[in-house]
């Protein structure tokens, strides 16, 4: 599988699932997952996203989605630790 690039939009092979990819996981086990974001109901309210192992995926070719986080690069405290 071709590597997968965060702002793509990518449709699971399995389940007809489809959302921009926002996250990806990489396990020790080698069984990577992608967080798929699919966009807004018609009303306006929000999908829930989903893991999708990564070798279920594929690129649905849609221009991929970028954002300019050099202003607010994120939060200014580690990840906890559980």
């Amino acid at each position: 599988m071709a590597t997968i690039e965060l702002g793509r939009t990518y449709k699971d092979k399995i389940t007809g699932f489809s959302g921009v990819a926002v996250g990806y996981c990489r396990y020790i086990t080698g069984c990577n997952q992608v967080l798929l974001s699919p966009p807004l109901k018609e009303d306006g309210t929000y999908r829930d996203g989903h893991w999708v192992d990564e070798q279920r995926l594929d690129d649905v070719g849609a221009p991929k989605i970028e954002l300019d986080n050099g202003k607010t690069p994120g939060f200014d405290r580690p990840a906890p630790i559980i």
